[in-house]
């Protein structure tokens, strides 16, 4: 072999940001708020945290790789045929099934940006071509984005509430665009947050995807459930689309452990969104909080808010670390902040009413 050569990589690697997750930052008397990662502040219910250590005691075996009792679950909890789900490592890991099964060299995928950060580095590894259409005011430009269908399009993300900017789409301008959508491009409709969701014009997508097999809905366990640890998502489609993702599926990446959490989490659900109107009521505090700080706070539906600050995006972050305080920046963009219990968000709104630059 000859000297000082390595290995041959993929050419998009050399381009390639990998995902950063939130930080953990301390303040300098001891103190610590992460609010950069929409996790749930609370911790998993006492049933779940049972379920848990029982599945624990057979991690020697493999887990069920075709997550049969889970999916049934899924199935009956949200009244949709079991073959119509498809089930991965986070909805992350979903989204990366769906696009090894639709995203080749030569194809498009559209979504809004900013969105969802995985969206392009996935899209990226896919082989396919990323194709961001601008927000507008914060939100997503549904007819920009049906304009920039071409036939090459393959696949169309649709976050709502959209990460990071919490704002939504509502139902009559979501069905006039999924209406101009070619009946071959598959739609993902997003819905990490849904949960959190307290206005009524926001479609519940398990509700739409029955008359559109183009349409495909996301959800997670990760945010509303608690199980941000553990990694589990679902997808709910036609069946031709849950098989064809179910085919991309990594043998036994779904582990025994989390598929016997989720499984009591779903038992636990009444009780669980107890805690997610809890955290509903805090985002409205915050926000309005925030507002009458003079900050401008677009509307949210999901468990976090968004500060625009463009340019003062990385120094209202430090602020915030100062004081122990980790929010998620995007450099000359905004901030992201998720609502975690009252003391972190008093923590974060102590930082906000001093900081200088409002925007």
């Amino acid at each position: 072999m000859s000297e000082g050569t390595t290995p041959r990589f993929r050419s998009v690697l050399d381009r390639f940001v990998a995902y950063k997750p939130g930080k953990v930052v301390v303040s300098p008397e001891g103190r610590s708020y992460k609010l950069s990662s929409n996790e749930s502040p609370a911790g998993p219910l006492p049933s779940v945290v049972e379920a848990i250590s029982a599945a624990a005691l057979t991690v020697n075996r493999y887990p069920d790789n075709n997550c049969t009792a889970l999916i049934d679950t899924i199935s009956a909890t949200f009244g949709v045929p079991a073959d119509h789900v498809a089930v991965g490592c986070g909805s992350v890991g979903v989204t990366q099934m769906l696009l090894e099964a639709v995203a080749e060299p030569g194809a498009e995928v559209i979504y809004a940006w900013r969105s969802f950060e995985a969206y392009p580095l996935l899209v990226s590894l896919s082989g396919a071509t990323s194709v961001q259409v601008t927000l507008r005011d914060e939100a997503h430009d549904l007819d920009a984005i049906a304009d920039a269908i071409t036939e090459h399009t393959r696949l169309i993300f649709i976050c709502n509430p959209n990460n990071p900017t919490g704002t939504i789409v509502r139902r009559p301008e979501l069905e006039a665009f999924l209406d101009r959508v070619p009946a071959d491009c598959l739609v993902v409709l997003d819905e990490a947050y849904r949960e959190y969701v307290r206005d009524d014009a926001v479609p519940d997508g398990l509700e739409l995807y029955g008359d559109r097999p183009n349409l495909a809905i996301l959800r997670t366990f990760s945010k509303a459930y608690g199980l941000a640890g553990l990694r589990i998502g679902f997808m709910v489609a036609h069946p031709e689309v849950a098989a064809a993702v179910r085919k991309t599926f990594l043998p036994f990446s779904v582990n025994a452990v989390v598929q016997a959490a989720a499984i009591a989490s779903l038992a636990a659900t009444d009780e669980l969104l107890t805690r997610v109107e809890s955290t509903v009521k805090e985002r409205e505090r915050v926000r309005d909080t925030l507002i009458a700080d003079g900050w401008t706070v677009p509307p949210t539906e999901a468990n976090f808010v968004w500060l625009r600050l463009n340019e003062r995006t990385l120094d209202f972050s430090a602020a915030c670390d100062a004081q122990g305080v980790s929010v998620r920046p995007f450099p000359g963009e905004g901030a992201r902040v998720s609502i975690g219990s009252p003391e972190e968000n008093d923590a974060f709104l102590a930082v906000a009413h001093t900081y200088p630059h409002r925007n």
